[in-house]
Order: structure tokens, then C-alpha cells, then sequence
């Protein structure tokens, strides 16, 4: 099993639609998927599920949220039942036992399930601060609390058999995501073609390093008990791609090799320099640098897909699966679709064509990304 992180210090690169679809592409392929939502907006969980049953999922939780021991006590058999990934985190929060039996996760199809995210998960991040200097020390609750995240992902996956488990991250160089990327096996950058998202390559390499150095000194401290807790390596950098960039559209005329209007590609042929010069070796040891230059599946998934991922948002499925789910639910669920389209959901039918070709693009992402991660 390993566990993926999609990551970038730049937000609104659509990386929680990212991270969704790349999830349903590895379910399609046969690999077993795990989707832990810990961006406190929730964006991957709304891709995946209604906002009612997320609202039932946090109202049933909120007495825990404010005191887990008590309301626990008074209802053990919340459990029962999917919960949010702070739900989860909150016995480590609070100091006290680890539950005995995790809830179980949310199945959104066919090999691929879910863990919601919730807005209060800065809780969880607050106490990663405040016990961060006892990690030094070798301090149990402290370790705990910074490798927890890692440890539910393996309990998960012992228990269900997981090929990978996909980590969706809020665009912060907080303390929340320093534990997250560095606990991780691998991550990669979604970047749109703008000045943002080459600055913020530049920070995610500082972070990185610092990062490093910080888990080195940790190492040298504790146990090799407790060392054991964090990854055998500091996590790996598996490359880039490229989304929501805006295709060359002039015909008869010289294309550049992605396809990308011109004022795009001026941005995005300064991204490898830039990784090569601020992602340090140690991070990214299992490539080449002509590897780690080239964008992850080349072109296959860059161009804008326009309205298309918020007509599949609506839907609650992979966007290749739209013409699919929207008949099922015309004749399963009309009154979603009625709600749907008082709310402003349009969907036009001579799109299935371009809906389903979207797969094949995925599908090829996804390959050139497996090859990757099978080197870590």
C-alpha cells in the first residue's frame, strides 16, 4: 500500500477534482482506493457525496467534537456508521484511548471508498502545534498525534486491503499539511500555467527542505521503536502535471508541445527549471531529471474541461461516468434532478461523446503515474 498526497502551496488548481477523478481512474483500473479528505474546505467530500449526508455525518458528530470521551460513553454505537476524519483523529486530540473498532469508511463505488473531510479539523491542527516540541523528547502523545494520520491509513488498509490511499491537502505550508507531506510515501503538484504556481513550487521546496531537516533531527532522538511510526524514507516527490490550462485554438498555425495557448506555455516551460532548482535531489532521488521534467501523463489531462467538472460535481461522479448517472437518476431520483436544475444544473446531452473520451485521458495520467509510484 502507499499513500499519495496531491499538494500544492497554490489553491483553486483544482486539485480536489484532481484527486477525485485520479481516485475513480485507480478504482477503474482494478486497484483498491482509499480517499482521505484533510483539506478542512471539504472540497474532495463535496465531489463525492450530497451535502445532506455530509450534514447528517457532522450534526451526529458534534457532541463528540466538543467532548469525545463524554458523548462516547453516552453513545458507543455512532461508530457503526461512517464518520469524518476528525471524527477519527479526535481520541488522539484529546489525549485519551484509541478507539478499539474504527467506523467504517464511506463505499462511493466500485473499488473506491471515502473518508469525509470536516471544517473543524484546524482542532486537530492546533494540537499538532501545541505538542510539537515534545516530539523531541520522544514524548508518546506527541508522536502519536504527528503519525496518527499515517497509522489510520494502515489500519485501513490492513482491513480492507487497500492498493493506495489518496490524501487531499489544503494549499497551506501550516503545520497541519508539514505532518501530512512528510508522513506520506509520495506527492505530486497540480499547477495551473500562472506566475502562482511557479512561487509556489518555489515554497513547497523550501518547506521541504526545512521539513527534512526538522524529521532527521527527530530521528537521531527517538527510539527506533518510535522511529518505526514514521516512513522507512522522508516522502518523494513524484512530479507535476499540468489542469485547467486553456488550449491553442488557432488553426494553421506553429503549436507548442502541449497544445497550450501561448501566454499558458511561457508559464509552463518554466516549471521544470523551477522544480530542478528548488525541489532538492533527496526529494525527488528516484528520478531523472529528464523524468521529473516532463509533465505527469504528458498532455493527457491539461486542457480545461470547462463545465464539465461542475456538471459532474453535481452529479457526484467522475466525469466520464455523467451521461451514465444522469439517466439512472432521471429515472431513479427526478426530484434530484429537479432540484438540481432549479439551481441552476444544465446538462447538455451532445456532450456524452466528449464526456467518455475524458476516461481515456485519465486512464493515461493515471498509468504514467503508477509507473512512478511503483519506484518509490
Amino acid at each position: 500500500m502507499k499513500i499519495v498526497s496531491v499538494f500544492n502551496n497554490k489553491g483553486g488548481v483544482g486539485k480536489s477534482t484532481l484527486t477525485y477523478h485520479l481516485g475513480n481512474s485507480l478504482a477503474e483500473l482494478g486497484h483498491k482506493v482509499l480517499m482521505v479528505d484533510l483539506d478542512p474546505q471539504c472540497n474532495l467530500t463535496i465531489c463525492a457525496m450530497r451535502e445532506e449526508n455530509l450534514h447528517q455525518i457532522w450534526e451526529e458528530e458534534d457532541p463528540y467534537i466538543e467532548d469525545f470521551e463524554q458523548a462516547f460513553n453516552n453513545n458507543p454505537n455512532i461508530i457503526k456508521s461512517p464518520r469524518s476524519i476528525h471524527f477519527i483523529l479526535k481520541p488522539t486530540e484529546d489525549g485519551i484511548s484509541e478507539l478499539e473498532n474504527l467506523p467504517p469508511v464511506l463505499n462511493i463505488g466500485n473499488n473506491i471508498d471515502i473518508i469525509p473531510g470536516r471544517l473543524s479539523l484546524h482542532r486537530y491542527e492546533n494540537k499538532i502545534a501545541e505538542r510539537w516540541s515534545g516530539i523531541y523528547q520522544g514524548d508518546n502523545l506527541a508522536i502519536r498525534t504527528v503519525t496518527n494520520i499515517r497509522t489510520l491509513c494502515k489500519k485501513y488498509s490492513e482491513q480492507n486491503n487497500y492498493d493506495f490511499v489518496l490524501i487531499d491537502t489544503s494549499p497551506s505550508l501550516g503545520i497541519l499539511n508539514k505532518t501530512i507531506i512528510s508522513t506520506v510515501d509520495g506527492f505530486f503538484i497540480p499547477a495551473q500555467p500562472d506566475m502562482f504556481s511557479l512561487y509556489g513550487i518555489r515554497n513547497i521546496g523550501n518547506a521541504l527542505e526545512m521539513w527534512q531537516k526538522e524529521f532527521v533531527s527527530i530521528y537521531t532522538l527517538i527510539s527506533e521503536d518510535k522511529r518505526s511510526k514514521f516512513p522507512i524514507s522522508f516522502v518523494q516527490f513524484l512530479g507535476y502535471t499540468i489542469y485547467n490550462a486553456k488550449k491553442y485554438t488557432k488553426q494553421g498555425q506553429e503549436q507548442n508541445e502541449y497544445n497550450l495557448a501561448q501566454a499558458h506555455f511561457q508559464y509552463v516551460s518554466q516549471i521544470p527549471q523551477t522544480i530542478l532548482a528548488c525541489i532538492q535531489e533527496s526529494n525527488r532521488k528516484n528520478f531523472t531529471q529528464e523524468e521529473i521534467s516532463k509533465p505527469i501523463g504528458g498532455s493527457a489531462i491539461i486542457h480545461t474541461h470547462n463545465t464539465f467538472p461542475a456538471v459532474a460535481q453535481a452529479l457526484k461522479c467522475p466525469m466520464w461516468k455523467v451521461p451514465e448517472v444522469y439517466t439512472q437518476l432521471k429515472q431513479n431520483d427526478p426530484d434530484y434532478i429537479e432540484f438540481l436544475t432549479q439551481n441552476g444544473f444544465e446538462y447538455n446531452q451532445g456532450n456524452n461523446g466528449k464526456f467518455k473520451e475524458i476516461a481515456n485521458h485519465y486512464r493515461d495520467f493515471t498509468n504514467d503515474l503508477l509507473v512512478r509510484i511503483n519506484k518509490l
